[in-house]
């Protein structure tokens, strides 16, 4: 084939919009649209700080409604839009280390140290090398035994709040450019101890809810954890965000469950919904997040539209209880 030449990623990186807009195929019109999608991101204005930093727990017992993915898709968002965020992994699964590119093989320090041995979280976190801004504290294995271990320890259910009231980066606006803006903590797809640590040291609960029959089912449950916590130990924490997952616009089946869920919700309801993805599924086989692996798709650009309403939805503090022994 004479003529033809094949190009490095390097050198399609060099070529500008127009030299990239003049190839005719499809190959390189998607090359095109991921370069400005990678550019934009590059350049996107920050958004505004919180005066505080916001403490977020994403939770749902009921498996496998996109729980771990949103914490660390809305997590790279939000550090794209110019925030400090931090993840805090307490799924022993680890499945939000993996997607966001941090060891977590047992024995790694992470969760489990801090929980049970009182480790402070500057000792174990470690930077995400995919999402500049972004820290994580992963997951190991060793958290699937922690909630027998803390069982005979004293205020075992605000271990994780006594962490993050200890560290300097939390806290209001004049804690420094280092100050974390959002700690996002990505809950087990259960309602134990390890949940209960999550939802002491939070303000906010963070609800990822499947476009599918039964999405609500169980959820009942969840919502009762979240009062008897507010009622007898963190008077703070709220429901303040429902995100509408695995949605097809095609069906009537999505839309019903969307409607539901704004009813039951209202303004709680986030008007982004992320929509069935493969290549939302297929970032974390490649140690990334879909803001990462694929800015350009749907699913990135819906996850983008969610931290940028999240940002707009208004500020929840950080517990009234830090900085209190309890």
């Amino acid at each position: 084939m004479t003529g033809y030449q094949v190009r490095t990623a390097e050198q399609m990186a060099g070529l500008g919009s127009s030299s990239l807009a003049d190839e005719g195929t499809p190959l390189a019109r998607a090359a095109e649209h991921t370069l400005l999608a990678r550019q934009g991101a590059a350049m996107r204005p920050p958004l505004p700080r919180p005066s505080t930093t916001r403490v977020m727990v994403v939770a749902n017992q009921k498996g496998g409604v996109g729980k771990t993915t949103s914490t660390v898709n809305v997590a790279a968002a939000l550090a794209q839009l110019g925030q400090r965020v931090l993840v805090i992994d307490l799924d022993p699964q680890g499945n939000a280390s993996t997607a966001l590119s941090v060891e977590h093989h047992q024995g790694t320090p992470g969760t489990y140290e801090v929980l049970v041995e009182g480790a402070a979280l500057d000792d174990v976190l470690v930077p995400s090398p995919e999402v500049p801004g972004l820290d994580v504290v992963p997951a190991t294995i060793d958290l699937a035994g922690a909630e027998i271990e803390l069982v005979s320890v004293v205020a075992r259910e605000s271990r994780l709040q006594k962490a993050l009231a200890a560290d300097p980066r939390v806290g209001e606006t004049g804690s420094g450019e280092d100050r974390w803006d959002y700690v996002l903590v990505d809950c087990p797809p259960s309602l134990g101890l390890l949940t209960i640590n999550a939802l002491v040291a939070g303000a906010e609960v963070l609800i990822p809810i499947q476009a599918e029959y039964y999405a609500l089912e169980g959820l009942g449950q969840l919502l009762k954890t979240v009062e008897m916590v507010q009622a007898h130990l963190n008077p703070t924490i709220s429901v303040s965000t429902i995100l509408i997952t695995m949605y097809d616009a095609r069906t009537r089946l999505a839309a019903g469950v969307a409607e539901e869920v704004k009813a039951h919700f209202g303004d709680q309801v986030l008007r982004t919904h992320i929509p069935r993805s493969v290549r939302v599924s297929e970032a974390p086989s490649y140690g990334q997040t879909v803001m990462t692996y694929d800015p350009g798709s749907p699913g990135a650009l819906s996850y983008l539209q969610a931290a940028q309403e999240i940002v707009r939805h208004g500020t929840f503090g950080v517990p009234a209880v830090k900085g209190t022994e309890a």
